[in-house]
């Protein structure tokens, strides 16, 4: 590794940009050793950018809640290609959004899923199993939080291929003129399907539903906030799952020991997507916030304005919050981990992300008893804020 300088780039400090997305824990811990706050330049190729980066569980936890790091950007924010939503907004307007939001994405509309995504689960598992072979990215993680996402908010049959090109570029964006260009893309796209669905008959869907809200007061979503919630629904809304269910299974077959603890007893299933999510989270970096002004962690002073990384992965392998932090343990006590976030800006799908990945999990390991890994993949989502590979190869 480098030497620690004044901007830490971490892909040279991991000695290439494709080593540090291989694995990125070395430097983490590197840096949490060294301290609390460093200026960082992310790696290449694709956008680089210089921002400061928290390291460490308790100063993550601790900065989740710091109302000197806000979210709303401080040269303000043009609303005209997505729109407002909950991942740029600050108290009290992130609580009114988030209010209307779960007035419709309630806890039953989260719990009358599980039949049909046992149902969609099994249908992929159907047509993939008797290949013998697969990319389980392309085969399972990947389509299965799409269509059921989709399903939940009302979104008709859609490209995958498509969409999955969009998703990608824009949680793991390879340039800069890409991402703006999808950006447009995609609100077009829910453009026209929200005026479809505010034209017709009224949908029992979670998209018609969020159009319908209104609060106490009559307050109601924007035709903006409208389009800036539904693309962060879709866009959130299925990608960590995938990398869950990606990372997870990755993380059991490297594991031969967990990987047959876990077969021969499955009440431990809980615990062990509790565990791959602080081992291998799908979030390395918290999406990112702003310094209100001056801010000063730890002694050192992040400039007004700067923006601001929470090292999800960093706090979630720290020594003084998880013991052996490096290995991988089903039956470890996980609670604590921040693979969700903290604080107001906690995840928002995150139980329906745990039913999806209990579920894809388990029915993957009942119908491939000889589940292993084909090979070692190579193909890591570039960037900081998502960890997971393009394609997982496996074999029974």
């Amino acid at each position: 590794m480098a030497d620690l300088g004044e901007i830490v780039d971490l892909g040279e400090f991991a000695d290439s940009a494709r080593s540090f997305y291989a694995d990125p824990y070395p430097v983490y811990d590197a840096l949490r050793r060294r301290g609390t706050v460093h200026h960082v330049r992310t790696p290449g190729p694709g956008p680089q950018e210089e921002l400061w980066l928290i390291v460490g569980h308790e100063a993550s936890r601790a900065a989740f809640t710091d109302p000197r790091l806000v979210k709303s950007p401080p040269w303000g924010f043009d609303d005209d290609v997505i729109g407002r939503h909950l991942l740029f907004a600050d108290a009290p307007e992130h609580g009114r959004l988030r209010s209307l939001v779960t007035r419709a994405f309630t806890a039953r509309r989260v719990a009358g899923l599980v039949p049909r995504i046992q149902k969609i689960t099994d249908e992929l598992l159907d047509d993939m199993v008797p290949r013998g072979s697969a990319d389980l990215i392309g085969a399972l993680a990947f389509p299965l939080p799409l269509v059921v996402i989709c399903e939940l908010l009302g979104v008709p049959d859609i490209d995958r291929e498509r969409f999955r090109r969009m998703s990608t570029q824009v949680v793991a964006p390879t340039s800069g003129a890409d991402e703006a260009d999808v950006y447009v893309e995609l609100a077009g796209f829910l453009d026209a399907l929200i005026e479809e669905k505010s034209s017709s008959e009224p949908a029992d869907d979670l998209l018609g539903a969020l159009i319908r809200t209104t609060a106490e007061d009559g307050d109601r979503l924007s035709p903006s906030e409208l389009r800036g919630m539904a693309f962060l629904l879709l866009i959130a809304g299925h990608e960590t799952t995938v990398n869950l269910i990606g990372n997870g299974v990755r993380a059991l077959l490297a594991h031969p020991g967990q990987l047959a603890a876990l077969r021969a007893d499955m009440s431990l299933l809980d615990g062990a997507v509790e565990e791959m999510l602080r081992y291998d989270g799908p979030v390395e970096t918290a999406t990112i916030r702003f310094a209100a002004g001056p801010v000063e962690i730890d002694g050192v002073v992040i400039p007004a304005d700067a923006p601001v990384l929470i090292g999800i992965a960093s706090a979630d392998r720290d020594p003084d919050r998880f013991p052996r932090p490096d290995d991988f343990d089903i039956r470890r006590d996980a609670r604590g981990h921040m693979a969700f976030g903290h604080g107001i800006h906690f995840c928002l799908g995150a139980p329906l992300a745990r039913i999806e990945g209990r579920t894809a999990i388990r029915s993957l390991l009942e119908r491939c008893p000889d589940l292993t890994l084909d090979g070692e993949p190579d193909t890591w989502l570039p960037g900081v804020l998502m960890r997971g590979v393009r394609e997982l190869p496996v074999r029974w």
